[in-house]
């Protein structure tokens, strides 16, 4: 079968806290004077390894975006999100570097559908000493219909998603600025988050890498349709123009 399959340890997993889903629960990343394993600060800019390393035999690690619980990205001023978003590349890019690992997994989860459990803003960081890179993801997932450009960087809507719907897509050509893409990954949560149909508040920011390129995708949660789960049948919605169009008038129609 050819898939990446990883261990995961359930009994690490059963002790990580879960302020998404326990509101009385405190919150570890607020908490700073007890952080452990701080390997940079940047002001309130925090990276350091999981405390909960759940993926066996791979290293886990976290970048708290800031000091403030409550917030998340479309919140921040430009200057925070871009300085957010260039370090997590900045880590990202040094990890893959350090001879260590074979792959490294950066993305961010947000809200009760994305997957995570921690509601403080955060992305995180997984290197893996093996793992193979050319099952990860296809750059067909990753090409669509394109909202805007700028910078050696497009902005567009998937027209083969990798799921199904509302997904955006950012490709940061090389030496491509890191600037408008953090600028278009505000937007892109902005939108999922406030404007999309099927808003839910839950989201995910996959990267991947490849030739020199980067590449985010921003993709809606919600329950993920049972064909996709249960056949790997990915849909293809009859709105992609019409998403391009609405965020190009909502937040490009100045320019």
């Amino acid at each position: 079968m050819n898939i990446n399959l990883i261990k995961f340890n359930t009994d690490v997993g059963r002790t990580k806290p879960a302020t998404l889903f326990h509101a009385e629960t405190a919150c570890p990343f607020c908490d700073v004077e007890h952080l452990t394993d701080i390997i940079e600060r940047d002001g309130d800019i925090i990276f350091l390894r999981n405390k909960y390393n759940v993926i066996e035999g791979a290293d886990q690690f976290v970048l708290i975006e800031g000091r403030e619980c409550k917030i998340d990205m479309p919140d921040y001023p430009q200057e925070k999100m871009r300085r957010v978003i260039k370090t997590g590349v900045r880590h990202w890019q040094n990890l893959l570097a350090c001879g260590k690992y074979e792959e490294v997994l950066f993305f961010k989860n947000y809200g009760v559908m994305s997957g995570g459990t921690i509601r403080h803003p955060h992305m995180q960081l997984v290197g893996f000493p093996h793992l193979n890179s050319d099952l990860l993801f296809d750059e067909a997932e990753i090409r669509g219909v394109v909202i805007t450009q700028r910078d050696g960087v497009e902005f567009n809507v998937s027209n083969c998603p990798r799921v199904g719907f509302g997904e955006l897509n950012v490709v940061v050509e090389r030496g491509g600025s890191l600037d408008a893409l953090a600028d278009f990954l505000q937007v892109g949560v902005d939108y999922v988050k406030n404007n999309f149909q099927r808003n839910g508040g839950s989201y995910n920011i996959f990267f991947y890498r490849r030739y020199e390129k980067i590449f985010a995708k921003i993709m809606p949660r919600y329950a993920t349709s049972p064909y996709f789960v249960g056949y790997n049948v990915h849909f293809l919605p009859n709105n992609v123009e019409r998403v391009a169009d609405e965020v190009r008038e909502i937040y490009f129609s100045q320019e």
